[in-house]
Parts: structure tokens; sequence; C-alpha cells
């Protein structure tokens, strides 16, 4: 009798655990994806905005078992704090693909560098080696550094500049004196 009941702790013990493990890892998911700046269109505005959910909600809402699609910032607040939030339904069904790197990634694809004219892929890979952006004043800037609202204007006038170019662009620009005249 002694052996069965123990076995039958053991079982409920590691079910639990099971259980907790999953949970957790469910929760971790929810706010792994949910962290980032995202490009959405304004339901009220109908122009580009920017913003940003609560990661911590979608976690802690998931380890439960629920859905959290809680707005944490927008570029429109604080002036428009109080609108109906009915951007979360672009962001739930566009999912990772409004994740501004993702959406730079996805307008830079199978476009060319202003400069070397050798494609720019590697935006995807924006922890490292992001692309820039050059405006019609031949003037660049990483996007990263632009505010992510106004990317969508921007990708109708600017050319991507590659990781290498732009490095090369910012060293000529902060130091001319260096530059050799013949590369001018």
């Amino acid at each position: 009798m002694g052996t069965v009941l123990v076995v039958c702790i053991l079982s409920l013990v590691g079910l639990s655990l099971g259980l907790a493990v999953f949970r957790f890892a469910r929760g971790f998911r929810a706010f792994w994806k949910a962290r980032g700046k995202r490009l959405v269109t304004c339901p009220e505005t109908h122009r580009a905005a920017a913003v940003e959910l609560d990661a911590t909600s979608a976690g802690l809402k998931a380890f439960r078992g629920g859905e959290c699609l809680r707005l944490q910032h927008c570029s429109r607040w604080p002036e428009r704090h109080d609108c109906a939030k009915d951007c979360r339904a672009q962001v739930k069904s566009l999912g990772q693909a409004c994740l501004v790197p993702n959406v730079v990634a996805g307008w830079s694809r199978g476009k060319v560098c202003a400069y070397c004219h050798k494609p720019v892929d590697n935006v995807a890979d924006w922890t490292s080696r992001m692309s820039a952006l050059r405006g019609r004043d031949s003037k660049t800037v990483w996007w990263d550094a632009v505010p992510p609202q106004n990317l969508p204007a921007l990708f109708t006038t600017c050319q991507p500049v590659c990781w290498s170019c732009q490095t090369g662009e910012i060293f000529r620009q902060d130091h001319p004196e260096l530059v050799a005249k013949w590369c001018r």
C-alpha cells in the first residue's frame, strides 16, 4: 500500500512539474513574440503609427492560458491615449510581419545598395549589420535612427544602403580630412 501511495504522489509531482514547465514555456514564448516596435496603420488617421505591446502582460496571461494584446506605447500618445486601440487587430493579424525590422527587410528585399549596387540582403540580420537609407539629398541614416512611423514615407523617396557603404559614408562625413582626394 505504501509503495502505491509513493508512486501516486511522484506521478502527481511529475505531472505538476510538467504542467509548470509547459506553462512557463508558453508564457516565455508569448513574452518573446510580443517584444519590439511594430508598424501599423492607425484606424483613426489612416497614417503610420508605431506601437509596442506590453510583453510582460502577454507572457503572464499566456502562462495562465489566455491571450493579451495590451498596448504599452504608441507614437500618437500621450495626446491620443484614450483612442479605441483598434490597431491591435492589425497586430494580431499581421503577427511578426509588422515588426519594424521585418517591415524594413520586406521593403529592401530585392533592392541593391545605392553605392556599391550589391544586394541589400542583410536587413534581417539587423542586430549586427543593419542597412541604412539614402535620401534625395544623398545623406544617409541608419534606419533604426528614424522614428518607425516615418519609415513608410521615407520608403517612397529613399534608397537602401548596405552596412559597409554606410559605415564608409559615416567615416567620410565625420573625417573628410582623412579621406584621400581621389576617393571623393
